[in-house]
């Protein structure tokens, strides 16, 4: 199964499309979707919208992954990031594609096994998954391809099976 894992944010929007089967994970593309600063806020939201939406009809994934919004000190930015994660929803859901969304927390306990593992330990097994020499770049890149990885090992879990989800 092709998934598409999306690490949205309005200045860089990081994305990893990743091959799953079984057990086996396989990166195929990974990249990020960039506006420039000190730019009108309404346009940046378009490039990410015309980006995403060419994004998914190239890369063609069976589904999509995106980490839910996570509110630290800084509202403004939080703000902005909802703004970039509702356009980008816009665009999965106008292509018709499955969509899950996942927390943090979630994304570090699927690929470490550990939900208070750190960024590197995240990024090193994401690495160690796929069979890397080194992780991908920009590191939003590399937090897409993690949302990517939850999914499939997420998806295919016991507890997964159990709560009737789908299956890959």
């Amino acid at each position: 199964m092709r998934i598409l894992g999306i690490d949205p944010g309005y200045g860089i929007t990081g994305f990893g499309l990743i091959e799953a089967q079984r057990s086996q994970y396989q990166l195929i593309h990974c990249g990020a979707i960039t506006t420039p600063p000190n730019t009108e806020f309404s346009w940046r939201l378009e490039v990410i919208y015309h980006d995403m939406c060419q994004l998914l009809q190239t890369a063609q994934p069976e589904a999509v992954a995106i980490e839910e919004l996570f509110f630290g000190h800084n509202v403004t930015t939080g703000i902005n990031v909802a703004q970039s994660r509702g356009v980008i929803l816009l665009a999965i859901r106008q292509a018709g594609l499955p969509l899950f969304e996942y927390k943090p927390m979630q994304v570090k306990q699927a690929v470490v096994g550990y939900g208070g593992a750190t960024k590197h330990q995240v990024q090193d097994m994401t690495r160690r998954l796929l069979h890397l020499q080194a992780l991908p770049k920009p590191d939003d890149a590399a937090d897409a391809i993690a949302i990517a990885l939850c999914h499939a090992r997420s998806s295919t879990s016991l507890l997964a099976r159990a709560m009737g989800k789908p299956i890959l």
